[in-house]
């Protein structure tokens, strides 16, 4: 299927390639199927990609894999919030978290507490709030990928 995006312009995308949030995410439960998107002109060389929706062409979330700024990053997660994205291992979950660039890169943060976790074999994914304050909403990372970057 052809779908059109702000970021990347027209893209074809295979159908084992759409991720159903049976929910939608949070601010936006009327989309459900998203695409992940990735060039290295626009940041994936530091583990950013762009979570697509199919159904909004213009609404594309940078998100990152959380193990790339936070080692340390093992959440608790209620069993009870992944109802609906099938039976996960350790070999078909990514988890995801989204990432807000502003103009100032310098303050460039993800969000540790409200990840996206998805099942990469049946394609079904979930975004979930975790309980407590273990991580936070506004984690900084520049200077961390700036780090990484430099360790290339």
């Amino acid at each position: 299927m052809k779908i059109q995006t702000k970021i990347f312009g027209e893209v074809e995308i295979a159908d084992n390639k759409i991720i159903t949030f049976d929910k939608g995410i949070i601010g936006f439960p009327e989309l459900k199927h998203f695409t992940m998107l990735h060039d290295e002109e626009k940041g994936s060389s530091a583990g950013i990609r762009y979570l697509q929706s199919i159904e909004e062409p213009g609404f594309a979330m940078p998100v990152m894999d959380p193990l790339l700024v936070n080692p340390e990053y093992d959440p608790e997660v209620d069993d009870e919030l992944l109802t609906g994205v099938g039976t996960l291992t350790p070999e078909n979950i990514l988890v995801m978290v989204t990432v807000t660039v502003p103009s100032d890169l310098t303050k460039m943060t993800v969000n540790l507490q409200g990840p996206f976790v998805i099942n990469v074999e049946e394609r079904k994914a979930c975004q979930i709030i975790l309980e407590g304050n273990q991580y936070p909403v506004k984690f900084p990372i520049y200077d961390i990928l700036k780090t990484r970057k430099a360790g290339e």
